[in-house]
């Protein structure tokens, strides 16, 4: 996986998929979202970084 990004005007195609999940990375429980629709387009935070559901409204 690569951190590049690509800016909003230059990405090809409209359909997404995203999903969320938690997962462990080296030994450590992460908190991932990805596009599955895209390569490369993903992110992932400590689940006690995350923001909460109630935060985001």
């Amino acid at each position: 996986m690569s951190p590049r990004t690509e800016p909003l005007d230059r990405q090809t195609g409209t359909d997404s998929d995203v999903v969320a999940a938690i997962d462990e990375i080296d030994g450590e429980a992460q908190f991932i979202i990805a596009d599955i629709a895209r390569d490369d387009a993903w992110l992932s935070t400590t689940p006690s970084s995350a923001a909460e559901l109630e935060q985001w409204r």
